[in-house]
C-alpha cells in the first residue's frame, strides 16, 4: 500500500500556495487507486511542542548520565519517526518565512533528525534506514529569488532542508518553487504578476507529474 506523509506548515489558511500545490499532489496520489493512502499531518493547526530537554536530540545510549526527558516528547519522537518511517515519500510544504522555514516545521524537524536512529552516528550501514527514499519539497515564496538577483541566496530554508533529508537522512530530495507569491497583494509590475502565474501554474503541473512518477 503505497503511502505518503504529506506536511503542510502554511499560516495561511486559506490563500496559501504551498498548500495548494501540497494538495494537487496528494489529490493526484490518491487518484493513482484506492490503496494510495496519504497520512496528512498539518503542522500549524497542530502544533507539535518544541523540545524541552536537550537529551531529546540523542537515543538513549548516546544521553549524558542522568538524563530524564519528558517520557510523553520520548514517546512523540517515536510516532513521528515511525511515521515517516512507515512512508514511500515525504512531501513538504515549505513556507518562506523571514528567510527560513516556519517554527512549527523545524519542530518536526527537531524531532525526527535522531543521530544513530535516522542518522547515521558510528555505524551509517544501519543508521540510515530512509536512504534513497523520494522527499518533495514544495517551496513558496513571497519575493523574488532568481539567480543574479541580490536576494538569490536569501532563501536559508531549502538548504537547511537538503542538508538534514538528503545529507543526513540519505533522502532522495526534489523541489519544486513558485516565487513572487506576493506580487499582486502589493501592486507589483504586471510583468512580475505574469511571472508569478506561469510559476505557480508550473508548480502544480510539476506537482501532479512528480506523484504519478513517484506513484
Amino acid at each position: 500500500m503505497p503511502t505518503l506523509l504529506h506536511l503542510d506548515s502554511s499560516a495561511d489558511l486559506v490563500t496559501s500556495r504551498s498548500r495548494a500545490i501540497t494538495a494537487t499532489f496528494a489529490d493526484t496520489w490518491r487518484s493513482l487507486g484506492g490503496d494510495h493512502t496519504v497520512v496528512h499531518r498539518d503542522l500549524h493547526r497542530e502544533p507539535l511542542p518544541h523540545l524541552t530537554d536537550a537529551a531529546l536530540h540523542f537515543p538513549p545510549h548516546l544521553r549524558p548520565e542522568g538524563a530524564n526527558p519528558s517520557a510523553e516528547q520520548e514517546a512523540l519522537q517515536q510516532l513521528l519517526i515511525a511515521e515517516l518511517l512507515a512512508a514511500d515519500v515525504l512531501l513538504i510544504g515549505v513556507p518562506l518565512y523571514n528567510y527560513s522555514m516556519p517554527s512549527t516545521l523545524k519542530a518536526w524537524i527537531d524531532y525526527i533528525h535522531l543521530p544513530a536512529v535516522t542518522a547515521p552516528f558510528d555505524d551509517p550501514a544501519r543508521q540510515q534506514p530512509l536512504a534513497g527514499r523520494p522527499a518533495v519539497l514544495v517551496s513558496t515564496r513571497g519575493g523574488v529569488y532568481d539567480a543574479g538577483t541580490s536576494t538569490e541566496f536569501d532563501d536559508h530554508a531549502l538548504p537547511a532542508l537538503t542538508l538534514i533529508l538528503a545529507k543526513a537522512l540519505g533522502m532522495t530530495v526534489e523541489t519544486i518553487v513558485a516565487t513572487r507569491t506576493l506580487s499582486e497583494r502589493f501592486g507589483a509590475p504586471a510583468d512580475e504578476v505574469a511571472k508569478q502565474h506561469g510559476e505557480l501554474a508550473a508548480a502544480h503541473e510539476s506537482a501532479a507529474q512528480a506523484a504519478r512518477r513517484l506513484g
